[in-house]
């Protein structure tokens, strides 16, 4: 008998994920709160706003009712936007089950507490992290659901559940996963790449060259493992899929929406306008607040963060931002990685 698994919700990744889970012989229940998005994925087999030109697996099935999707379900995968983790894990409540474990693929903080996305799964679903596995790493939507060989890695504290998760969505045709310990690392790198790739967009926009967003890439992955360990992370983590990996992707590739926010405001248009315009999430905005505040917190330096966050909040010209960065004091850039534990 197949497994069941609950998917929250229809956006494009979490569309991609449940493709993949049905891929793999899962039955797969797909939760939206639009009846006629439902229908199309259903009838069909299609979710035309977010992944276009795509044919889902026959099997997928959609569903409003939040019951229906999480009965017998062993696992739950969370694709919430970040700021809506906490109501849908509230609504996920009375469904939930000693025998699931819960798999979230959500790259963000939750602004009012600065909580990770299992933080606020644990809170809400009264359960312990070690039944929490995060997924990360470089994996485009639009790629996945085309099965493109992608590599990813799941991220508990407990092996078993790490291994579950990886059993789940690990095939041996184009969707490759990886085990790691560090949660606190593989959430960080995932939220906080973000920020980089719509700086790395904005410096595109601008028309600033490929010298330009390979310093970005280059100092922003310093800047997320300062943070990283700092709070608690492992600083290898930062050089893996979910780091580095990550970054690389959403920092150069046109499916990035950060990216393409970044080269939007970059190329003049108002923050409110190019949130318009996209009709998406765009978790870097949000996510560039949080860290900035995380920094305050923990005292520590996030420069490029710091000046997108007067770009996106404070009305800063991005040139403006851009000459800060490069007009910084003189620094050697050795002695200042060995300072952050970053080697």
């Amino acid at each position: 008998m197949s497994v069941k698994v609950a998917v929250f919700v229809a956006g494009s990744w979490g569309t991609a994920l449940s493709e993949v889970l049905a891929q793999n012989g899962c039955n797969v229940s797909l939760w939206t709160r639009n009846e006629r998005q439902a229908e199309e994925i259903n009838t069909k087999h299609s979710n035309h706003k977010y992944l276009p030109d795509v044919t889902l697996h026959p099997d997928l099935h959609a569903t409003c009712s939040m019951e229906e999707a999480m009965e017998g379900a062993e696992a739950c995968l969370i694709v919430a936007p970040s700021a809506a983790m906490r109501q849908v894990t509230r609504q996920m409540k009375p469904y939930f089950t000693d025998k699931m474990i819960i798999v979230h693929a959500t790259k963000g903080f939750e602004t009012e507490t600065l909580k990770r996305m299992s933080e606020v799964i644990a809170e809400e679903l009264e359960c312990g992290e070690d039944r929490i596995a995060v997924l990360s790493g470089p994996s485009h939507a639009e790629e996945v659901v085309r099965q493109c060989p992608t590599t990813v890695v799941v991220a508990s504290t407990s092996t078993e559940t790490g291994e579950k998760a990886q059993d789940l969505f690990m095939n041996e045709s184009f969707f490759r996963v990886y085990t790691n310990q560090d949660v606190i690392g593989v959430e960080l790198a995932g939220s906080l790449k973000n920020i980089i790739a719509l700086g790395a967009g904005l410096s595109d926009g601008i028309g600033y060259g490929d010298n330009a967003k390979a310093a970005l890439i280059t100092r922003g992955l310093a800047e997320i493992a300062r943070l990283g360990v700092v709070m608690g992370a492992n600083a290898l983590t930062f050089a893996g899929l979910a780091g580095v990996g990550d970054l690389v992707v959403t920092c150069t590739s046109q499916h990035s929406r950060n990216w393409r926010a970044g080269s939007l405001i970059g190329q003049g248009h108002a923050v409110d306008e190019v949130l318009s315009q996209m009709g998406m999430v765009v978790e870097g905005i949000r996510t560039t607040k949080a860290a900035y505040l995380l920094a305050r917190q923990y005292d520590v330096q996030l420069p490029i963060t710091e000046q997108l966050h007067r770009v996106l909040f404070d009305g800063k010209e991005p040139k403006k931002a851009v000459e800060h960065l490069m007009g910084r004091v003189r620094k050697n850039e050795i002695e200042e990685v060995a300072k952050s534990s970053w080697s």
